[in-house]
């Protein structure tokens, strides 16, 4: 089990504090690990295991406690033998009906520590925030990094460079399971299928009531084969048309928001960097695991300029940024970064190959008058930093702890 640090140096110091802790992510991404990372480090503290009541909540044997009555009644049931503090781990926790009203009673009841999982954005929109508001702190768990993909990858392909390990996780991706099966192409793509499919099922069909799963499939298919590519609900409504079918661009955007609330999509909008406002049309998407792309979807390779873009978008988002797309002009900058005081820009290519190709790519700062840090990264192996723009190996730049 790998120790996820750069998640548990950010829930640390929230352990034993009265702050619900929410772990939210797409299936499969870690977020069961990070409990038992937790519970890891109560031990080791001193805290017996004898004070952790852990649920389930996909679990059929639970069954009977998704609902909110009955999961309360029990936890209070179980508590009354505990003597101290209880820790409380609560996992899927969408399963249970009003489970926010469960939760908020608890916290009020005992003297507790609790900690809950999802696989859906709107676990924290809504009545949530009514019960909840101020008294939650959430923690998106993405899957693997480069660095922890290669934690786990080189000892079972000691003799592959750093190179051919990430041409490897170019086409695997994340999901941190894959370790389990040895990273081997046929059950790792299997596995792969499965996740994609259960989201799409239990996440996006069941929870949403969608009618038209082919309707849904196609717009699937359609993001994922055009991941950070700028399109619009009515672009796509057009090309619908073309093939003899008529889609209200209301509906597909319903239909992508239920896809990105079950963090199979993260929705990145443009910024006009001149006039400082966000643009409210042409967003761009990316996939929450490009291993998953290539089993569905496949042509990782063909379309690497793209999936490399999606590998550092979610490198930046890992690393606790907000994200947009930088419109100056008639120039787009790819990610444009902002960490409380902090600001970065980072402009992704494949290679740049000739002298037109890089003064494509850093020109794109050409009207960025302030002093932020910029980058340029590719698959180049040589330096071609310029003008006080940073070019990085896009490996180089994903393993690196701090980037300068």
């Amino acid at each position: 089990m790998i120790k996820r640090e750069s998640y548990m140096s950010r829930i640390r110091p929230f352990i034993g504090g009265d702050l619900i802790k929410v772990m939210t992510g797409i299936r499969r991404s870690g977020k069961s690990v990070m409990l038992e990372l937790i519970k890891q480090e109560l031990l080791e503290s001193g805290v017996s295991s004898q004070n952790f009541i852990s649920i389930n909540f996909e679990d059929l044997r639970n069954a009977p406690l998704c609902n909110m009555q009955s999961l309360h009644e029990e936890i209070l049931r179980r508590a009354e033998s505990i003597h101290g503090k209880v820790f409380l781990f609560f996992d899927e926790i969408q399963e249970v009906q009003d489970w926010e009203k469960c939760v908020n009673s608890l916290r009020v009841a005992l003297d507790c520590d609790i900690y809950i999982t999802g696989s859906n954005a709107k676990l924290l929109s809504g009545e949530l925030a009514t019960y909840l508001g101020g008294r939650y702190v959430e923690f998106v768990i993405y899957p693997f990094s480069f660095a922890e993909f290669l934690a786990l990858y080189q000892p079972i392909a000691p003799q592959d460079s750093i190179q051919q390990c990430f041409q490897k996780y170019l086409l695997s991706g994340g999901m941190p399971y894959l370790a389990n099966l040895q990273y081997r192409e046929e059950p790792s793509c299997q596995y792969l299928t499965d996740i994609f499919n259960s989201v799409q099922l239990k996440d996006i069909v069941k929870r949403n009531k969608v009618r038209d799963v082919d309707l849904l499939e196609r717009i699937l298919a359609y993001v994922m084969a055009n991941v950070g590519t700028t399109f619009s609900a009515t672009s796509l409504s057009k090309f619908f048309k073309s093939e003899q079918r008529i889609v209200a661009p209301e509906t597909i955007m319903n239909y992508i928001k239920y896809c990105c609330d079950a963090y199979l999509f993260y929705k990145v909008k443009r910024q006009d960097l001149q006039g400082k406002q966000i643009l409210t049309t042409n967003e761009k998407y990316y996939i929450a695991d490009h291993g998953i792309r290539e089993a569905v979807y496949g042509g990782n390779m063909r379309d690497i300029n793209l999936i490399l873009e999606n590998i550092v978008f979610l490198e930046l988002l890992r690393r606790g940024y907000t994200v947009t797309v930088g419109k100056s002009g008639d120039k787009e900058i790819d990610f444009v970064c902002e960490r409380r005081s902090e600001k970065i820009y980072v402009q992704v290519a494949y290679l740049l190959a000739s002298e037109e190709t890089a003064g494509r790519e850093f020109g794109v700062y050409d009207s960025i008058r302030d002093n932020f840090p910029k980058y340029v990264v590719s698959l180049d192996e040589f330096d071609m930093s310029r003008n006080g723009i940073k070019h990085r190996n896009i490996r180089d730049f994903l393993l690196a702890e701090t980037w300068d």
